[in-house]
């Protein structure tokens, strides 16, 4: 776990996507799976990349570079990262996942007009570490997928 001084400390589970870290609050991490099978939803928006099974469960699963608008994957190899919103248990698919931080609370910033206008729809903040910005995801803002622009797959 990476440490940073401060008196009180937030846990994010961080994951990267095209370079980018994200972080989502631990207490709204279900797991982390590798690459499971799929369901694709015929006619379902581009960002639905399909349906997974887990031990009785039907999760659906989001591609995080579709929803943000960033090229595909170069492989199609992905990380499940399954998070809990207001539905239930959604998968984020996501390229590589990364450690536990922990961030001191008051060191939370809006976030900067560096970060790019498709990442700041679905980021609620920021944290500065050493050399990058952990852009802290807003859950439902990225799992919303009710004013997707995208066409539905046919």
């Amino acid at each position: 776990m990476r440490q940073l001084s401060g008196n009180s400390a937030r846990q994010f589970c961080s994951f990267v996507v095209d370079g980018h870290l994200f972080g989502v609050p631990i207490g709204e991490v279900q797991e982390v799976l590798r690459a499971q099978p799929m369901t694709t939803v015929p006619r379902a928006p581009p960002v639905v990349r399909g349906l997974i099974h887990l031990r009785g469960q039907i999760v659906t699963a989001l591609d995080v570079r579709t929803r943000l608008g960033l090229p595909a994957r170069p492989t199609e190899s992905s990380i499940n990262l399954l998070v809990r919103d207001s539905e239930g248990a959604v998968s984020l698919l996501v390229d590589e996942i990364g450690d536990v931080l922990n961030v001191r609370s008051d060191a939370f910033e809006p976030v900067p007009d560096v970060v790019p206008r498709q990442l700041r729809n679905v980021v609620a903040g920021v944290y500065k570490l050493d050399k990058k910005l952990l852009l802290v995801v807003d859950i439902p803002r990225l799992t919303s997928i009710e004013n997707e622009e995208s066409q539905p797959r046919e």
